[in-house]
């Protein structure tokens, strides 16, 4: 059993930080301003000697951002060169790495991925998160979750349909990307099963269970579940969304996950279209 108060969260004031820290309450955790996980000195000298799990649920996710000269640096010093730096630390600690990765290291040309897919990424997003798969998978004690369209506290997908549908827009949202969304509660569920577990070090594909659905798709069943029946969406394609725009990063359209790997090990994924009917119910009352 894995004592929370060994565990130390890296970028928790994102959407899985929030989520970890509200099942980790006792954990050790920072963000930015307290500690630069793309500093090396920064990580090196940062007392880890309390801690023997550190999940690192930090990431530059602006997959569009990132394909500027700007926007590649930062992508790259979060996605990649940070995780090496705390790759180092855990292993000169005996430490465990959580890490968590993307379907976008993925160029979606497979309907269902595997953990053992060998990584195409089609944007620079992408390759930075690949590369930072491979340094968390350098030091021996790590568990590297791969998820899709996460979805928790904080600026996301549903809560942008949900804003439309309170200003009565009937959107037109792309069709041809294939998925399941990863509510922030399973993805820490799953994490949490892992270390409970003392499964066996490695990558496992994670999101939530269920049909594969589009962006569309979820837009529908969003508005459906919060009573906007009264609204409709129109289906279109990534390439006639993004017509004419710069700057824009090529998305994979099959982001669907296999799940089988976790699951032989006794983990229960919870279906999206349940968990995203609690989400909007919380969503809504609050």
């Amino acid at each position: 059993m894995i004592n929370p108060e060994q565990i130390f969260i890296v970028g928790a004031g994102g959407q899985l930080g929030t989520a970890l820290r509200q099942k980790y309450p006792e954990a050790g955790s920072a963000d930015v301003e307290t500690l630069d996980i793309t500093d090396a000195s920064s990580v090196d000298t940062f007392d880890w000697s309390p801690y023997s799990v550190i999940i690192n649920a930090a990431a530059y996710t602006n997959v569009d951002g990132a394909e500027s000269d700007e926007g590649r640096v930062a992508a790259w010093a979060v996605n990649a060169s940070a995780v090496a730096n705390l790759a180092k630390v855990a292993t000169a600690q005996n430490a465990t790495l959580v890490h968590t990765s993307t379907d976008y290291v993925f160029d979606g040309s497979k309907v269902a991925h595997k953990e053992d897919e060998p990584f195409s990424p089609l944007s620079v997003y992408g390759e930075s998160k690949a590369d930072g798969d491979v340094a968390a998978a350098s030091t021996p004690k790590h568990y590297i979750m791969r998820t899709s369209w996460v979805i928790g506290e904080g600026k996301n997908f549903v809560r942008t349909m949900l804003g439309l549908a309170e200003k009565g827009v009937s959107p037109t949202v792309v069709a041809d990307q294939i998925g399941r969304p990863t509510f922030t509660s399973e993805l820490v569920k799953a994490i949490d099963f892992v270390l409970q577990k003392s499964a066996p070090f490695g990558t496992y594909n994670v999101s939530n269970s269920g049909k594969p659905a589009s962006w569309a798709d979820i837009t529908r069943a969003t508005f459906e579940l919060s009573g906007h029946n009264d609204l409709t969406v129109t289906d279109t394609t990534t390439e006639k969304y993004y017509e004419g725009k710069d700057g824009i990063a090529p998305r994979p359209l099959q982001s669907t996950l296999e799940l089988g790997k976790i699951h032989q090990l006794g983990f229960e994924s919870t279906d999206w279209q349940d968990d995203l009917k609690r989400y909007i119910d919380k969503e809504t009352q609050s």
